[in-house]
């Protein structure tokens, strides 16, 4: 259980400092943190929790990244659902937090950070773009993940190579899909905001997923002798 609720407050707090950071600090008036404000705010959330929680359950905060560990194997089968519970639930309660707190000046919640294709997409990109991008961004996300916490990768700086990936997919991909390549965040948003962005859910499910599992069947054959 130690694992699950470690997987429970990294998610959470994932989610609550990047799309907080979205939400609430991107365009402030006059002092906004923009487009880099949030990709770090991204990157720092796991970056922090890698440092604090990785040596308890891994601090995966992602149902995809747990499904590329897995097709990696770097861990059982018989823990995929219980983290990916783990990692959903405490999404959604970082979104209820950040509801209560957008929502008190009496102000909308607008998108609410969700991801979108389309006209939802920050850019107004296609639909095949943002497959494109966000499997490409996961598949090369859980390749530096695997390849930072590998046995022989140098011990130490895991957490700083995640979290400058991470950093660096929010980069590129935010005016695509306002970045997901996170399955639980993609539906910790979209739950508040309803009708479109549940509409368009499914992709930022299946495609994160797709590109993880491919990135842990291919660091697998870097493994093989």
């Amino acid at each position: 259980m130690k694992k699950y609720l470690a997987e429970f407050i990294g998610t959470f707090w994932l989610v609550l400092g990047g799309c907080g950071s979205a939400m609430l600090a991107a365009g402030f008036p006059n002092v906004g943190v923009g487009l880099l404000g949030v990709s770090l705010a991204f990157g720092l959330t796991v970056l922090t929790i890698a440092y604090s929680f990785g040596h308890i359950s891994g601090a995966h905060l992602n149902p995809a990244v747990t499904i590329g560990l897995w097709t990696g194997g770097r861990i059982s089968s018989k823990e995929i659902v219980p983290y990916i519970i783990s990692q959903v639930a405490g999404g959604i309660t970082a979104a209820a937090v950040l509801y209560l707190i957008v929502t008190g000046n009496e102000s909308s919640i607008g998108n609410f950070a969700a991801n979108g294709y389309g006209e939802h997409s920050p850019g107004k990109y296609s639909m095949l773009a943002a497959i494109v991008t966000e499997f490409v961004m996961t598949f090369m996300f859980l390749l530096v993940i695997l390849g930072a916490t590998d046995e022989k990768a140098p011990k130490g700086f895991a957490g700083i190579a995640i979290g400058l990936s991470l950093t660096l997919i929010h980069l590129v991909s935010i005016p695509v899909t306002n970045t997901s390549v996170n399955p639980a965040r993609s539906i910790s948003q979209a739950l508040f905001v309803g009708g479109w962005a549940l509409s368009q859910l499914w992709l930022f499910i299946l495609i994160p997923v797709a590109g993880a599992a491919l990135a842990g069947l291919v660091y697998k054959y870097f493994k093989t002798e």
